[in-house]
């Protein structure tokens, strides 16, 4: 049987940077062994140790940023600015568990009338990560840092069309004198995923991903009893209420749905304005919307450029066409040529529409207008998603009363949503469950042993 070819090709010029052989099922079995020896090793490892190595990839990180981000702009086309801010990112994740973990994970004394009692943290061993090519090496950290400072060692499926940001990453820990085993990146189809969450040597998998690959692999590890966080689909608001900065909220609105050329999770994808303040909005959303051309993503003038795949345009052109059809405006934009997709903003959205229903995975903006403070909510809720909402105020009171009535696992205020090391995130609805970061993510992957002594 012949061996299956993965190609990485850039989305500006359509060009094939690479190419990469798919694991036979024997390389598969001889990594899953490797990483089961490691963690006999690793997982005795001291925090200290464990800490001076992930410094090292912090360190090596930062001063080979222009290298690492070429490579993440030349296999999915994200502007070169973005990218080197997405490593920059990845060396805070890795020097932020290096200097918090041993504190998150110290023992938990509880009194009780044991003449002792308390809870360790105690990692579970290998934990198999797929990961999306939108942020191909921040998704990863994110996962990483947490999972293997915890004392786990970590597998990798990542998008196929980013296999050359993985392959980095796996020579990364090894140039950063981690022991062998301990990550390891397999080169395989996600047809091969189940055959691996079957594996006795595999405890626990993280996804961040579609709806439909989430619930794949849920269910696979839910057959086998085994734990599993996902990080899916969003569909967030962006509200922007009547009393609020109108200008500080369109230069974070527009940036919030365009950065990573609309290809992010958490990206703000329906835009909800008050009736008496949304002509004013709209006039300057509008403009910047217009401003942004799709340009070579080398270039370091360039904010907005390809989608990171020609059928992924294709797709959303899809989902446009089928809104427009159906009784949506285009206000401005609406072209695609190949991957190149221009900035596009839709309203007159009609319930039960794409661009009212699904979520738009790139530079497409949907806005609605609505009356009141109870309407905004309502229809930021409005949707299977729930990953997070921005809600754009100048009276904090009135935030905090809406607050508690948005469904998702975040609201920013004045702000758009994103992710920080020191805040967990993750959502509700369909956009899955478990969190990632802070003190909460790295207790998803460990045994949260009572101790009772009497």
């Amino acid at each position: 049987m012949s061996t299956k070819i993965f190609k990485s090709t850039n989305p500006f010029n359509l060009v094939t940077i690479a190419e990469y052989e798919e694991l036979s099922d024997q390389q598969i079995q001889n990594k899953l062994q490797k990483a089961e020896d490691a963690y006999k090793h690793w997982s005795r490892t001291s925090f200290d140790k464990r800490g001076e190595w992930m410094l090292n990839i912090a360190h090596l990180l930062k001063n080979e940023t222009d290298r690492y981000a070429r490579t993440i702009t030349a296999e999915m086309g994200k502007p070169i600015e973005q990218a080197r801010a997405e490593i920059e990112k990845c060396a805070w994740v890795c020097e932020y568990y290096a200097e918090n973990a041993a504190k998150f994970l110290k023992d938990k004394h509880i009194q009780t009338d044991a003449t002792e009692s308390w809870v360790s943290y105690e990692p579970i061993g290998c934990v198999m990560a797929i990961m999306p090519w939108n942020y191909p090496f921040w998704q990863f950290f994110r996962y990483a840092a947490p999972t293997i400072m915890a004392g786990n060692v970590g597998i990798l499926k990542h998008a196929s069309n980013v296999f050359g940001c993985a392959t980095q990453m796996e020579e990364l820990f090894l140039e950063a004198h981690f022991p062998e085993g301990v990550f390891q990146n397999l080169t395989i189809s996600s047809e091969k995923v189940a055959g691996i969450l079957e594996d006795s040597r595999v405890k626990a998998v993280t996804i961040t991903g579609s709806e439909g690959a989430g619930s794949a692999v849920a269910s696979k590890a839910g057959e086998h009893i085994k734990k599993s966080v996902l990080e899916l689909g969003g569909s967030n608001a962006f509200v922007v209420l009547d009393d609020a900065d109108i200008d500080k909220a369109i230069e974070v609105g527009y940036w919030a749905r365009l950065q990573n050329t609309g290809q992010s999770c958490i990206a703000a994808k329906r835009f909800i304005l008050q009736e008496n303040i949304a002509e004013q909005f709209m006039e300057g959303f509008k403009a910047k919307f217009e401003e942004m051309k799709v340009e070579n993503p080398l270039d370091e003038n360039t904010k907005i450029g390809p989608m990171a795949r020609v059928n992924l345009a294709e797709e959303l052109e899809k989902q446009m066409q089928e809104s427009i059809d159906k009784g949506a405006k285009v206000l401005v934009g609406g072209s695609r040529t190949n991957a190149k997709f221009t900035p596009t903003i839709l309203t007159n959205i009609k319930e039960g529409t794409p661009a009212y229903s699904e979520e738009l995975f790139g530079p497409v903006a949907s806005v609605f207008t609505v009356k009141t403070d109870e309407e905004a909510v309502t229809l930021a809720n409005a949707t299977n998603f729930g990953l997070g909402d921005t809600l754009f105020t100048s009276n904090m009171e009135r935030a905090k009363k809406l607050i508690p009535h948005f469904e998702g696992g975040a609201v920013f205020v004045n702000e758009l949503v994103k992710s920080d090391p020191r805040l967990p995130f993750g959502g509700t609805k369909i956009s899955g469950y478990g969190r990632e970061l802070s003190e909460d993510g790295i207790m998803e992957f460990v045994n949260k042993k009572t101790v009772y002594l009497k």
